[in-house]
Order: C-alpha cells, then sequence, then structure tokens
C-alpha cells in the first residue's frame, strides 16, 4: 500500500517541482519538454513518459485571458488539478481534500461544527426547533422546543427548506446570528453568539409502545448518528447502562437506530457488531487488489448476546452502518426494519498529506458473513415500512411508525 501512495504522490511531486524550478507565477512559458516519470519502485515495466507540455500551455492561457483576474488564484488551481487527477479513477469515493476541507472532514468524523446547537425541523412549512442541544449556546439564550423560527438575521424563513434554514443560522465560532422566534402567540428577538458545537455519536433513551397505557414494558432505543473518533467511548457507557438496566429486568429489548448514518470507521462498526455476538464470529471479509485479504471477527465475548434486538435502516445507512446491519441479520442476531440502506461496499483509507491536504481512496471492498457484497445494492430489511411524512413537517415519535415497529418486535 505504502508503495502506491508513494507512485500517487511521485507523480504530484513532479508538479510541484514543475511548478518550482522552472515557471514563476505570471511568467511560464511553454517549453516544449516532455517529462520522463518512473515509479518509485523503478520497475522498467511501470515507467511512463508523460508530456506536461499541454498543462503549463493551458495554464499559461487561462492566466493570461481569463475575463475576471481576480479568480485567477495559482493555489486553487494547482489544488484543482490534482482533484482532477483523483476524479479520474471514476471512483465518487476517492477523492483529493484540500487542507481546509480535510479539517472539516476530521472535525466532522469528531462530531464537531460550529453554530448555535440547536436541531431544527418543519412543522406545518414553518422552521421549527425539535430541541436545543445540551451544554449549547442555543440553550444558554432560552430557546425552547416547539419554538418557530420566523426570521433568521431579518429575513423571514417563510418557503425555507430545511438545509437553507441550517446553512443560514451555522456559522463561524464567536460571529452572532439574531432570530426572530415565535413560541405561543408571543414573537420576540434573541441574538446568539454560534460556537463550536460537539455532537454525540450516540444517543439513548428508553421508549414504549404508543398504543399501551398501563404495565408497559420498555426498550432501550439507541441512536447512533456515526462511526467517528469518540464513537466507541460514547458507546461504551450506554451499553453498561443498557446491560444494567437488562440484567435488572428493566427492559425488554433494544433498538438500535442506524437510519441516516453515512458511516465512519469500519474498526468502529467491527467493535460495537462484537458487542451482540460470541467471540470469533467473522463480522465482515476485506478483499482487496492492494493489500492482503482479511477477516474481523469479533475479538471479545460481547455484553449483550442475548437481549432481542432490532435495528432501523434506511436509505441513507450507509458504510459501515450497513456492515454492523448485515453483519446482525447474516449470524441471526437482529431483525432489520425500514428501507433498503444505500448500498456502499467499498473501504477507503484516509491519508494526510503535505500542509494539511488529504486523500480519501478506495483500497478494499468488504463481504458481509453470508457472502453478500451489498455495493449499488443495499441491504434489504426483513420489515419493510415507510414513513409517510405530510408535507412541510419532520418525523416525530407519534409519525415514526418504524420506530413503533421496531419496539413491537423486540417486545413481542
Amino acid at each position: 500500500m505504502n508503495k502506491k501512495i508513494t507512485n500517487l504522490l511521485f507523480v504530484i511531486s513532479i508538479a510541484v517541482f514543475l511548478f518550482g524550478s522552472g515557471y514563476k507565477i505570471g511568467q511560464y512559458k511553454a517549453n516544449k519538454t516532455s517529462y520522463n516519470i518512473v515509479n518509485s519502485d523503478k520497475k522498467a515495466d511501470q515507467s511512463r513518459n508523460i508530456d506536461f507540455d499541454l498543462f503549463w500551455e493551458t495554464w499559461e492561457k487561462v492566466e493570461q485571458k481569463y475575463i475576471d483576474q481576480k479568480k485567477v488564484d495559482a493555489k486553487k488551481m494547482f489544488y484543482g488539478a490534482i482533484k482532477g487527477m483523483v476524479a479520474s479513477m471514476d471512483d465518487p469515493y476517492t477523492f483529493f481534500l484540500t487542507p481546509e476541507e480535510n479539517k472539516q472532514t476530521k472535525d466532522d468524523l469528531q462530531g464537531k461544527f460550529e453554530g448555535i446547537g440547536a436541531q431544527l425541523g418543519l412543522k406545518e412549512n414553518r422552521v421549527v426547533v425539535i430541541a436545543p442541544l445540551k451544554g449549547s449556546p442555543s440553550e444558554a439564550a432560552g430557546i425552547k422546543a416547539g419554538d418557530f423560527i420566523n426570521k433568521v438575521n431579518g429575513q423571514p424563513t417563510k418557503g425555507w427548506t430545511l438545509p437553507q434554514a441550517v446553512s443560514k443560522i451555522r456559522g463561524d465560532k464567536g460571529t452572532k446570528v439574531t432570530l426572530t422566534l415565535q413560541r405561543n402567540d408571543k414573537e420576540f428577538d434573541t441574538t446568539i453568539t454560534r460556537s463550536q458545537i460537539i455532537v454525540e455519536s450516540v444517543e439513548l433513551t428508553y421508549e414504549k409502545r404508543l398504543s399501551c397505557t398501563t404495565n408497559c414494558q420498555s426498550a432501550a432505543y439507541l441512536k447512533l448518528n456515526q462511526f467517528g473518533e469518540n464513537t466507541n467511548d460514547e458507546w461504551d457507557k450506554s451499553i453498561e447502562e443498557i446491560r444494567q438496566k437488562w440484567n435488572n429486568q428493566e427492559i425488554k429489548g433494544m433498538v438500535l437506530d442506524l437510519r441516516d448514518n453515512p458511516g465512519g470507521f469500519l474498526e468502529s462498526s467491527v467493535y460495537l457488531g462484537s458487542e451482540f455476538l460470541p467471540s470469533g464470529k467473522l463480522i465482515v471479509k476485506q478483499e482487496s487488489t492492494t493489500y492482503e485479504n482479511k477477516e474481523y471477527k469479533s475479538n471479545r465475548t460481547g455484553r449483550l448476546t442475548e437481549i432481542p434486538l432490532s435495528v432501523l435502516i434506511n436509505k441513507g445507512s450507509a458504510s459501515a452502518s450497513e456492515i454492523l446491519a448485515g453483519t446482525l441479520r447474516d449470524h441471526n442476531r437482529a431483525k432489520l426494519i425500514g428501507e433498503k440502506s444505500f448500498g456502499k461496499g467499498s473501504v477507503q483509507e484516509a491519508l494526510d498529506l503535505k500542509d494539511g491536504a488529504g486523500l480519501h481512496i478506495t483500497v478494499a471492498k468488504w463481504i458481509l458473513p453470508n457472502g453478500d457484497w451489498i455495493n449499488s445494492k443495499g441491504i434489504e430489511p426483513q420489515f419493510k415500512i415507510e414513513n409517510v411524512i405530510t408535507e412541510g413537517n419532520t418525523l416525530n415519535r407519534q409519525t415514526d411508525i418504524q420506530l413503533e415497529k421496531a419496539i413491537e418486535v423486540v417486545l413481542q
């Protein structure tokens, strides 16, 4: 793998070398020279002749002739050239990241973003606060669940989509945003200073069936948002609490919600899957042309090997989420409920490059214990149920029939 990475970076280093040794910005001249690029392992049958004349000619013409000279930025052009080279693999999961993008990606895996810290939704086509996050600027400002957001910095939110609202309210740490809120019939303004927000990977509550009114049994409901850097530690705390309640017969089962979980670290899916399986059970196989094939097995006896378990998935469940859901299905350890998953069956390695840039590169495909490669196919749940939400609203406990079915399955 190191050789493969070295070979790729060697091509980039040649471009950097040419950048600095023969061409000053604003003074490039095509020199009609061909450059012989040889792989770092010096195997003669892998050498290639690449003529960079076209690259420099194009660079020079853009620099000289583009109408808006303010947009002619050498660094952006350089990064753009590398992005194009990597994109030629025609693999959406292999891509180059600028230093800024690489930092943002790492922050996302750590559950970090900057804003006011409020979960938003839509109700009757209006932006509404589902809940302020614990310890967030929105909580400190007194924002409450159910508050409508009528304006953001004086702009009416009527007709906004949820992504529009999020993009307008989020912002850099230390900046301010003024929200016009409506609580019952009262409208008022509040100005909030944005801060860094840490989003927990794991959210744990206990739920009962909506139809039950007396002597109701409950199930642990664990929502897993991603497989990030802090996931395993957060998982351990929640699982220990669930284990104690299970041993004390305070709960009758568990629902694991992987809906809209885009995945993350493969190793984390293996660790979480081991929680429900005996030691030595196959969780996922990794096949590669550049790595040795590898089998990931549970390396411990899980704390919840006997608890009744259902798993929620939908079209937003991808990658590590599908590994976890698939292996629990294949070992007959859980029932899957919801909609067909996304269908991402490849493994990427995240590499740090010079100056803080990054490269995500596909290095393998993963295979479920029963032999399925679900790439572009997804995983079908045993109970196929689709939540139907009235236009202009967002999902809540009363309308979440997928969750209601999952609770029913583990309590029956």
